[in-house]
């Protein structure tokens, strides 16, 4: 029986992919695997017993992913299960920041007396605004989301550029030919009458709508940022908002700081915050944590190598193995197990950093004593053995 501990309620789609022989827990202590969304687990002592942690989204600032991946404990995110949900909320701020929406429905709230309809067509001009279509976007960062940002503004009739230094071949594929990718940034800052941001927290992006960034951009530029809120630097922002520079900065993290920012529209992180995305984050996050617990495959973690050698044959004995990311490893695992007398039917390794992920095949009825003396092998950070 193999048991998952929910640290946050997760979706029941997801939950009843789970199979008869898997067990939700009360309680981390005995489980294999951990679900969860917004849960902070730093300072969290996870037992031994847990051997992979799935989060239901993308973003992973609220698990210990290096911590986690010292100890071979693979820490999934689901990339692109909640696009749609974000896209969606992304082309609604365009409209509320290009027509004033949310002015003019707090603007409404206040009319009284019984000529309304009048005051309406009296003080409807202040709320005047324009059209998206012919205008120019912006998308940095064309991961899952920015990708599709990127396509349907691009449908809606805007000229839209995307910028990503990192571009993948499978964002590439996706995006549409009506987008024009660039590498220059600053050309693209300086064209642009809508910026939206969509790139992960890293140390490198951390404030990176910076005082020097909005400098480079359009003046009256309407910005986006439905990604983190540490990616913009908020004094900075606020005083471009005083200035005009920025005509509108559209986020969806509310604190403090964006709260007292002029002309600021600061949603309630409501970006996937659907019954659909829900949905397929769960869904996405189950089928990867079962498939690392039952086939030792590792698909869309962020902190240890992605690796894969299919679904596991009844009776196949299959050996996982973390360890350090240095030469003669592989040599001393498949000396090891041929030393027991065992053939390696199938084998993969791959490696992120320091740390590196074999799976074998062996061909053996009884794998103590491999796994014995795989043990005795420095550098060895864990072993696995599915039966």
């Amino acid at each position: 029986m193999k048991k998952i501990h929910c640290l946050n309620p997760i979706s029941k789609k997801g939950l009843a992919l789970l199979p008869a022989e898997y067990e939700l827990g009360e309680n981390p202590e005995d489980a294999q695997g951990i679900l969860v969304r917004s849960a902070d687990m730093h300072g969290m002592e996870l037992p031994e017993s847990v051997l992979a942690v799935a989060r239901a989204g993308a973003g992973v600032n609220n698990i210990p992913c290096d911590e986690l991946g010292a100890r071979g404990i693979p820490v999934f995110n689901t990339p692109g299960a909640n696009a749609n949900g974000v896209k969606e909320l992304v082309l609604a701020a365009l409209l509320l920041a290009s027509r004033d929406i949310y002015g003019g429905i707090t603007w409404a709230r206040q009319l009284e007396g019984a000529d309304i309809a009048g005051q309406v067509e009296k003080g409807k001009k202040q709320f005047a605004g324009c059209e998206i279509r012919g205008k120019t976007l912006g998308v940095i960062g064309l991961g899952a989301i920015g990708v599709e940002v990127a396509n349907a503004a691009a449908d809606l009739g805007m000229t839209v550029y995307g910028y990503d230094p990192f571009l993948s071949v499978m964002g590439a594929l996706h995006m549409s030919h009506f987008v024009s990718y660039t590498q220059d940034l600053d050309d693209m800052l300086g064209r642009c009458d809508y910026l939206t941001v969509h790139v992960p927290l890293l140390p490198d992006t951390r404030g990176f709508l910076s005082s020097d960034t909005i400098g480079k951009m359009k003046d009256g530029v309407i910005v986006l940022n439905f990604a983190r809120n540490e990616l913009t630097d908020n004094g900075a922002m606020a005083q471009a908002l005083e200035s005009n520079k920025v005509r509108c900065y559209i986020c969806d993290f509310p604190n403090e700081e964006t709260l007292a920012m002029k002309n600021c529209i600061a949603l309630p992180h409501l970006g996937a915050s659907t019954e659909e995305s829900e949905d397929n984050c769960a869904v996405m996050a189950v089928n990867e944590l079962m498939d690392y617990l039952e086939n030792g495959n590792i698909r869309n973690a962020v902190n240890l190598p992605d690796c894969d050698l299919g679904k596991r044959m009844a009776g196949e004995k299959r050996i996982a193995i973390f360890h350090k990311n240095i030469p003669n490893m592989i040599g001393q695992f498949t000396s090891t197990v041929a030393s027991c007398g065992v053939n390696i039917s199938h084998m993969t390794n791959k490696s992120k950093g320091q740390i590196a992920y074999t799976m074998m095949v062996a061909e053996a009825q009884d794998t103590t004593e491999i796994r014995e003396k795989l043990n005795k092998i420095p550098d060895i950070i864990r072993i696995r053995v599915m039966e």
